[in-house]
């Protein structure tokens, strides 16, 4: 990987000596079918890059990933490849002002899902092609400037296997078994795409008649695998997809601007989904093979406006290196949750992300590699690692409080004129933040300042003192803090909401005030004199970024009154920091799992519910004593079942309590239920136990050895498909034996045989929390490992295998010190491998601090 690395200081000065005119890219992908005859794949790729250089005579270099090049020439003077490629870049002297390169190359099919990734179905064994390039993988498929300041224009051209169909960026003819496609926008290397193959594929249309009477129809497509077709929904794909574009063209004011609207979903892919322009690609797990509850269909539908947004933010106007990837990501996450709220059915999707996208960004921003919205990119591997939920959900936490400072018409007039000022061009921090100076006519600098160049979350706690009578509040004050690693304290627009209990048990706001925070201590006199509450919820609404604390009254209201508040933002909000404070090591895992048990049956918020399943799971497993784990198990699955069989029939609680109730099963008990329900012998009225659910029950058998390899033989014949594959594979490395876990290492850490997505499943079946004994041995190993996978494999399986296999279930101190020591023995390791050993150690180190917390919790 180093070899391939690409610094910020090259690129600039690359960016400083060249322009580029424009490319045209010839693929040859017959290749991809046929059994290859042994050898490893590749295809054929021609690049001709028209560019000029204003500096004569100066040198430089364009960007190839390839296992051999046949030819280069530069300005029709052939160069031998021998001597100017090195396997990542070829060396460009003498250039002209003018200049044409032209580099033919054999290009390799990927397995990991970058460049072209190149798909087998097990189902029917058709071939199935798409691109995935972020932060910098085009030049794994055609050579180029690999950098988003070098826009220009291409045009593409692809021979494909007979039977297939091709989709790029522009719309495609076919004519003699090559498919030519209109020349794109200028645009940046890292959005351009192909997807190639047999895929299923659906049609229809958009219109809009704007004021001035000009129409503007863009043609709709949405593709998958033949093997999924049953499963795809396209009608509210495309149902999102129109009230999407109507959404963005009533608030942007600049049509859309790259032809064709496609949108595929394809297999193996490691992203959520990419904003390619004209074609956009998605995990084909957002197409359901089995029941799921509505907060699968918000998310999908947010992932959906996410990328359309994209089209302006980060398409149009890009920025200029990855330092500004906020530029393009805070913006579309903000801009999804926004379209979502504003376009769509889902009219609760600011409470998902109050409850799921803000703690993702507050477990990030405490997190020791944690950094500014606007960070520090050295290089292509930092760029790699900074899409995170700093740049994603903190960036879109702090533009929702930016829309409530300048006021939503300034802030989406600035984003109009915006657009038209650096349409096609690339951009800094300095070019949004002057025009929306402009248009709000408030000094942007300091707000900068305070959110987007500094890191870390503060923490605001109420402090309330009650009248002698202890009826009315004398003072209710805030107090705001921040940890000593990152200490700044920053202006807090926030509304505090007083809440009571009702005659009738409810729990229910009865006085609000908006008021700014930013000292150390605030106090809020409009609420001097109100009568006494029995919860201070400090963030009410959620229109800031902090961590919110209780005071004790608060606190004791929580503890027997959560599920009697009645507003579900609020509620969200409190489950939110009831949880950071687990985190934190303030309130016992065994309060918070006590909680759920208590008061989730009654959250009527799927995705809440769903997130709570999720955070007792994580409690249970990290933060709980060791001594308490079995017994916190057995409460969670007895709760679990008790609301299973109470949830009204067919619902998607009751979908979701089945899941939550697999994925605790551990004692006999619970799973001969399981098996039961697999065999039919138990039925629960109304539910359905479909394919999906059947692995989801399958994978907690296979985990404590109730079931064997041929029953999982089984049925994978009986879902014979590439997800019943990846499922197969997650429970067999789940197998309660040592062989099976030295197999599944050696499989992920040793070999390069599997693709990206059985890499995960293998993973993700090996790494279990019930199983500490059987992979304590394997905490050694992978000290000893991580270095060399990091330098033979690809970026992407690098970071699956340091993350995933963490010896985090090794949750002792001995692990915390052999952590160290590998940190103190290799300083000068890739900055990008430590910054993901220095986040599991922080994990570590957290969950020790959380369980002490639980242990002292037994001494109450």
């Amino acid at each position: 990987m180093p070899g391939e690395n690409l610094s910020r200081d090259e690129a600039r000065e690359r960016a400083a000596l060249l322009s580029v005119d424009g490319y045209d890219v010839s693929l040859d992908l017959r290749s991809a079918v046929g059994d290859g005859g042994g050898e490893p794949r590749t295809f054929r790729s021609v690049t001709t890059i028209r560019f000029r250089c204003n500096e004569p005579g100066a040198s430089s270099f364009a960007d190839l990933v390839a296992p051999r090049v046949t030819s280069v020439s530069l300005n029709g003077r052939d160069l031998d490849p021998g001597e100017v490629f090195d396997g990542s870049r070829i060396a460009l002297e003498d250039l002209a002002a003018e200049n044409e390169l032209v580099v033919d190359a054999q290009c390799a099919y990927s397995r990991t899902g970058e460049g072209m990734h190149r798909f087998v179905d097990p189902e029917d064994g058709e071939v199935y092609l798409y691109t995935q390039y972020e932060p910098a993988d085009a030049r794994r498929v055609f050579a180029n400037f690999e950098q988003p300041d070098l826009k220009a224009p291409y045009r593409f051209e692809v021979r494909a296997p007979e039977g297939w169909t091709v989709w790029s960026n522009g719309a495609g003819e076919q004519a003699d078994g090559v498919w030519r496609f209109a020349e794109t926008k200028p645009i940046s290397t890292y959005i351009t795409c192909v997807v190639a193959g047999p895929y299923h594929y659906v049609t229809d249309s958009y219109e809009r008649v704007f004021e001035d009477g000009t129409k503007l129809e863009i043609p709709l497509g949405a593709m998958c695998r033949r093997g999924l077709a049953p499963h795809f929904d396209a009608d509210d794909v495309f149902l999102v997809t129109k009230q999407g574009l109507d959404f963005f063209h009533d608030h942007f004011d600049y049509p859309y601007p790259f032809g064709k609207y496609d949108q595929a979903f394809v297999p193996e892919y490691n992203l959520g989904a990419m904003e390619n322009p004209g074609l956009v690609t998605f995990r084909e797990e957002y197409i359901f093979r089995g029941k799921v509850t509505q907060a699968s269909y918000e998310g999908r539908a947010n992932v959906i406006l996410h990328e359309m947004a994209h089209m302006w933010f980060g398409d149009l106007v890009t920025m200029e290196w990855w330092d500004d990837l906020w530029l393009k990501e805070s913006f579309a996450d903000f801009m999804g949750t926004f379209a979502n709220v504003g376009a769509t059915r889902f009219k609760d999707a600011w409470i998902t992300f109050a409850n799921r996208r803000k703690a993702w960004a507050y477990r990030a921003d405490q997190l020791p590699s944690t950094h500014p919205v606007t960070a520090d990119i050295r290089d292509l591997e930092d760029a790699k690692l900074n899409f995170d939920g700093i740049t994603y959900a903190k960036g879109a936490s702090v533009l929702k409080q930016l829309v409530a400072y300048v006021g939503q018409d300034a802030f989406l007039e600035g984003a109009r004129r915006y657009f038209k000022r650096n349409a096609y061009g690339n951009t800094r921090l300095g070019d949004l933040l002057s025009v929306l100076a402009e248009t709000s006519g408030r000094d942007m600098t300091a707000w900068s300042r305070s959110w987007l160049q500094t890191a870390g979350v503060n923490a605001l706690t109420p402090q309330v003192l009650l009248d002698t009578e202890g009826g009315r509040i004398a003072e209710l004050a805030i107090v705001q803090e921040a940890p000593e690693s990152h200490p700044e304290l920053r202006p807090h627009r926030i509304a505090v909401g007083l809440y009571r209990r009702t005659p009738e048990g409810a729990v229910e706001r009865y006085a609000r005030v908006e008021t700014d925070v930013h000292e150390p201590r605030t106090v809020v006199a409009e609420l001097a004199g109100a009568e006494a509450p029995e919860l201070v919820l400090v963030n009410d609404d959620d229109l800031t970024y902090c961590k919110i604390r209780f005071d004790a009254t608060s606190l004791a209201t929580l503890r027997e009154h959560l599920g009697a508040i009645t507003d579900p933002l609020a509620r969200a909000l409190c489950w939110s920091a009831l949880w950071n404070m687990t985190r934190d090591a303030l309130l016992p895992a065994r309060d918070f799992i006590g909680l759920v048990l208590r008061f989730a049956g009654r959250e009527s918020d799927i995705g809440v519910l769903q997130m709570l399943h999720a955070w007792a799971n994580a409690a249970l497993a990290h933060y709980a004593a060791p001594e308490w784990r079995e017994t916190g198990g057995e409460l969670l699955a007895t709760g679990a079942v008790g609301e299973l069989r109470e949830a009204e029939p067919g619902s998607e609680h009751q979908l979701a309590w089945a899941r939550f109730f697999a994925s605790v099963a551990s004692a006999e008990w619970s799973l001969v239920l399981l098996k039961d329900l697999l065999d039919g012998t138990v039925e629960i009225d109304g539910l359905e136990v479909d394919q999906e659910l059947r692995w989801a029950f399958l994978e907690p058998l296979a985990a404590h050895g109730a079931v064997d390899e041929s029953v999982l033989a089984a049925e994978l014949a009986r879902d014979d498909t590439a997800s019943g594959k990846r499922h197969q594979v997650r429970c067999l490395a789940a197998r309660p034996s040592a062989a099976v876990k030295a197999q599944a290492w050696a499989q992920v850490v040793e070999s390069d045989a599997l693709s990206n997505a059985l890499v995960e499943a293998t993973i993700a079946g090996f790494a279990r929390p019930s199983q500490r004994e059987l992979t304590a041995p394997y905490a050694q190993l992978y000290f000893a490992a991580i270095e060399r996978v990091w330098r033979e494999r690809s970026i992407q399986i690098g970071m699956d295998v340091v993350r995933g296999l963490f010896p985090a279930y090794q949750d002792r101190p001995e692990t915390l010190g052999a952590t160290d020591a590998w940190l103190r023995a290799h300083e000068d390791a890739a900055p990008a491998l430590r910054r993901l050993v220095l986040e599991a150690r922080d994990d570590l180190a957290r969950a020790l601090r959380a369980q002490e917390c639980d242990a002292a919790a037994a001494d109450r």
